[in-house]
């Protein structure tokens, strides 16, 4: 049995011209209507702390969602948007252990129901953990998977003493005995922040990855469109320059601008191949007046602008 925290966060009262997303979302779901999308929190930041980094990224979700609840549909294409937030369920967060493995089992369980039922599911970290998790559904999906990272670092870490971190998601998924992690792609690193050695690894296993002043709005497009076949998107917060989301686990020199950031996931939401989503790597405990917080809100909301356009 798998159980769920509801969201600490209160809903906007807002008036009848004015609806924020908070009212909006699930409204077209019922006991005989199910989702086409489903929102689950994964507060864990363990994995952060085995990494080295700065834990406080557990109080993600719901730091996410207060932004997000606050967010009135797209002025420019509002019915299609709301159609699609009205069938969007928040299904709170998932309670976890505090033990990263057990947690991400669980994490797969629930994303490998969704996936079963066609439901894209959205899962906000959290630590970047939450991707091994996220990958983990589709091995109990049983449904191969291309893999999509957008990151300053490659996160394809070895273990630390047996055990999982924020930093090996993605090599636990390249080296599951499941093979269905077919391709995996990281686009935004930053060359002070990566390990040659991580790279010859991408490299061996068939991999791709583009460098952050290698991106642009048309590099972005042509990244999604060399993909044919079902994608898993990961967007971590650090990928983008501290200057935009200052509270992350990893802030970065140089990193994304806020703009390119956007277009990487409202491009995400467009491709018919994205088949699910996480964000993860918010830390409240450093953000400066929620900026990185409201990032992360529009994030979701650009990749739900996406989806509506689809």
């Amino acid at each position: 049995m798998v159980n769920f925290t509801p969201p600490q966060v209160a809903v906007p009262d807002t008036a009848p011209d004015d609806p924020r997303l908070g009212l909006l979302l699930g409204r077209k779901v019922g006991d005989h209507t199910a989702p086409k999308v489903a929102i689950i929190g994964f507060p864990s930041d363990e994995g952060v702390r085995t990494n080295g980094g700065r834990v406080g990224a557990a109080k993600a979700p719901d730091a996410i969602r207060h932004a997000f609840y606050r967010l009135t549909p797209d002025a420019e294409h509002a019915d299609a948007f709301r159609d699609v937030v009205e069938h969007t369920r928040d299904g709170g967060n998932l309670a976890i252990s505090g033990r990263v493995e057990q947690d991400q089992e669980l994490l797969g369980d629930v994303v490998g129901g969704f996936l079963s039922q066609n439901v894209l599911p959205i899962i906000i970290g959290g630590g970047h953990e939450t991707a091994y998790g996220h990958f983990l559904g589709y091995v109990k999906a049983d449904q191969e998977i291309a893999i999509l990272n957008w990151d300053a670092h490659t996160d394809v870490r070895e273990l630390k003493e047996g055990k999982a971190h924020s930093g090996s998601p993605f090599r636990q998924a390249l080296l599951h005995p499941s093979q269905k992690c077919r391709h995996y792609r990281v686009a935004g690193l930053l060359p002070y922040a990566v390990s040659r050695s991580h790279l010859d690894f991408i490299a061996k296993h068939g991999g791709q990855y583009d460098w952050k002043d290698a991106l642009s709005r048309e590099r972005i497009d042509e990244i999604y469109r060399s993909f044919s076949s079902p994608v898993m998107a990961s967007f971590d917060l650090d990928a983008v320059d501290q200057s935009y989301a200052p509270g992350v686990s990893a802030p970065a020199v140089n990193g994304l601008s806020a703009d390119l950031w956007l277009y990487a996931a409202y491009r995400a939401g467009k491709c018919p191949s994205v088949k699910s989503l996480d964000l993860v790597e918010l830390n409240p405990q450093f953000d400066r007046d929620n900026q990185t917080a409201r990032l992360a809100a529009l994030t979701l909301w650009f990749f739900l602008k996406g989806l509506s356009e689809r």
